[in-house]
Parts: C-alpha cells; sequence; structure tokens
C-alpha cells in the first residue's frame, strides 16, 4: 500500500480519526484541561492556572534540594562553589540547584588501585614491581577542595615514592634481602608527599600491597642462568665449609695424638734410662764387691740373650758313625706359626730319643767345657 493511499478512508499518519497532530494545538488542548482542573476560566482563569503552575515547579525545585547521606558517607555542601557545611548522616536539605551544590563523599570505603612499571635501580639495572594500594577519603573537605582530582594524583605521587625507594636500591637487595622493606619505606615516601600538598590530600593510604618485584621478562633467561650459578656457588661453599668441618678436627686429633705418642715415648725413654742407670749402679755395687762372679755372670746372660736369638742346629757326630743333623730353627718356626702341632710333638720326641742315644758324649762335651773354664 503506498503512503498516501488512504485504505478505508483514514489516513495512516494520523493518531484518530479528529486528533490534532500540530504541537501548538496539542499545548492548547492541555492548557483547557489544565484550566478545567483548576477551575479556572476566560483570562483571569488563565492568570490564575499560571500563578498555580509556577508554585508548582517552585515546590518541584525545592524537593530537590533533598538528599540522604549514610553512616559512612559526608556530605560537602557548596553555595556557588564555595564550602559552606559538611553534613552528617540522615536526611538532609540544600538549597536547589544552581545555588548549593552536594558531594557526597564515603569516607570509610577502602578503596584500591594497581601499580605495575619498570624501574631502574641505583645499580643501573631494571625492575618490574606491580604493587595494589589501598587507601581511605578521610577528610571530605580536603578531598574536594585541595587537589583537583586527589585520586589521579596519589597514583602519580605513588609512582614517584615507588622510584624513590627503587632507585636507591640495587637490584639484588630488591629481589632478595630488601623485598619485605619495598611497601613500608614507599607508604612512609607516599604519606610525607601527600602531607606536603598544603593541608593535605584529604587521603590516607592505609596499606601498600607488593605483589611481584622480579627481572623483566625481557632477560628472564639471563637472570634464571645467573641464579642457578648462584646456587652452584653456594652449594659448593657449603660442601667446601662441610669438608673442612671434617677434615680440620681429624687433623687436629691426628696431631694431639702425635703429640701424646710423642710424650709417651719421651716418658718411656727417660723411664727405660732411668731404670738401666739404677740398675748399672746395682751392678756396679755388686761387682765392687765380687767382681768375677759378677763378670762371670753378666757374660753368660749375655751369651744367653746371644744364642735365644739365632737359628741352632744340633749335629752329633761322636756317638755313631752317622752324622745326625737336627734343624730347630726350622722346629721352632713351625711350634710358633702352630701349623703343624703334631709334627712339632713327633721331632720334640725324636730330639729325645737322639740326645738319650749318646749319653757319654754328652757328658763327655760337659766335662771338656768345664775344664778349658
Amino acid at each position: 500500500m503506498a503512503n498516501n493511499d488512504s485504505g478505508n478512508g483514514h489516513d495512516p499518519w494520523k493518531r484518530g480519526g479528529d486528533q490534532p497532530n500540530d504541537l501548538d494545538q496539542i499545548a492548547r488542548i492541555w492548557q483547557k484541561r489544565f484550566d478545567s482542573i483548576i477551575g479556572g476560566g476566560g483570562g483571569g482563569g488563565s492568570a490564575y492556572g499560571g500563578y498555580a503552575l509556577i508554585i508548582m515547579l517552585v515546590i518541584a525545585w525545592g524537593l530537590t534540594g533533598f538528599y540522604r547521606v549514610d553512616e559512612a558517607e559526608r556530605a560537602v555542601v557548596q553555595r556557588f562553589g564555595a564550602y559552606t557545611e559538611t553534613s552528617s548522616a540522615g536526611l538532609r536539605w540544600h538549597l536547589p540547584f544552581p545555588i548549593e551544590t552536594v558531594d557526597i563523599v564515603n569516607i570509610q570505603e577502602v578503596n584500591d588501585y594497581n601499580f605495575s612499571t619498570e624501574m631502574l635501580t641505583a645499580d643501573e639495572q631494571y625492575v618490574f614491581i606491580d604493587i595494589v594500594v589501598q587507601y581511605r577519603r578521610t577528610d571530605p573537605v580536603l578531598y574536594s577542595f585541595e587537589v583537583a582530582d586527589p585520586d589521579i594524583t596519589l597514583q602519580d605521587v605513588t609512582e614517584s615514592a615507588l622510584r624513590g625507594v627503587v632507585g636507591t636500591s640495587s637490584l639484588d637487595l630488591l629481589i632478595g634481602k630488601r623485598r619485605e622493606e619495598i611497601p613500608e619505606r614507599t607508604m612512609d615516601e607516599l604519606q610525607e608527599t601527600l602531607a606536603n600538598y598544603g593541608a593535605g590530600t584529604g587521603l590516607t593510604v592505609t596499606s601498600i600491597n607488593l605483589n611481584v618485584v622480579d627481572y623483566p621478562k625481557s632477560v628472564q633467561e639471563a637472570v634464571d642462568d645467573t641464579q642457578k650459578a648462584r646456587n652452584d656457588r653456594d652449594r659448593y661453599q657449603l660442601e667446601a665449609t662441610t669438608y673442612s668441618n671434617d677434615l680440620i678436627p681429624r687433623a687436629r686429633g691426628a696431631a694431639q695424638r702425635v703429640l701424646q705418642d710423642a710424650e709417651a715415648y719421651r716418658d718411656r725413654v727417660i723411664a727405660d734410662s732411668v731404670g738401666e742407670s739404677s740398675r748399672f749402679e746395682a751392678l756396679l755395687v755388686e761387682y765392687q764387691k765380687a767382681p768375677r762372679v759378677t763378670r762371670d755372670r753378666l757374660y753368660l746372660d749375655a751369651i744367653e740373650n746371644v744364642y735365644s736369638l739365632t737359628n741352632k742346629v744340633i749335629i752329633d757326630s761322636k756317638g755313631s758313625g752317622n752324622l745326625l743333623y737336627l734343624p730347630l730353627d726350622q722346629l721352632m718356626r713351625q711350634s710358633n706359626s702352630g701349623a703343624a702341632n703334631s709334627n712339632v710333638s713327633r721331632t720334640g720326641d725324636l730330639e729325645l730319643q737322639l740326645f738319650d742315644s749318646a749319653p757319654a758324649s754328652r757328658a763327655e762335651e760337659s766335662r771338656e767345657r768345664r775344664t778349658r773354664e
């Protein structure tokens, strides 16, 4: 169907059969209805209706001045942009806009924002830091009037304070020993800087949480190699310390044992020397009393000692025409080793038989020995 097609005889662009489509006509119709409601008519009724409309608009404008303040909030009332008062919790009213305006500030809510960046350390190394700053708007008047944009200012001051902390420390200290000091030092510098903003910004930093402090990702591989080398160094040092702690006490113990052995040897030598001296003095006394007897006894003792340490072979050639050989040295070694007890026993029996077979020879040899002496 075309737009100009009347269809059933009605224009599709009209709202009703006889309803006007002109805005002026609609306004006049509603004005007539309003006049009929308030009971006016003619020219006087129109003027009365205009006053009533103004009164209603004034009442509506006055109602826009009501506002509500919660327990955690404070309302800063401004009259033509100048501070007037601070309202506490409850239902309040102020002169409507544009005479007065109200800024409602929550003084108990803890706000936070995240800040992360790469910074240059004191030893000209880059470090990546990520922190979370938590703060409250404790003074609504200072928050509203002292600084143009307190939240942005706080972020700028946080960056400045963090750069001051990082720029005065080396990378190794920030990564290791002074890692836990970063939030505390940053917070101190941040509060000091905020306090220098005239009367203040109305913001109070409650805490700073350190999420990440590490090397940048671009050098992470080299940093990992460095850390591995550092760990190897620490392990080698620990192993060397362990070896030293084991070796030195044992060396000291061995040295002490050598000293004790030397002292014992010294004492033994001294004691032996003292004993030999005493024995010699005792022999001297005996020698002075009976020189020949003492000399013979010393000679026999010396000969006995010498022969006891030498190998012995007994040969009997006078008892019979056969040569008898008795290897006493081998028999004595077998007896001492204990490897052939039965052989030693039989050899002993054989020795006794040999000595018994020639008693005359032995008796004669004894007489000849006494004769020579």
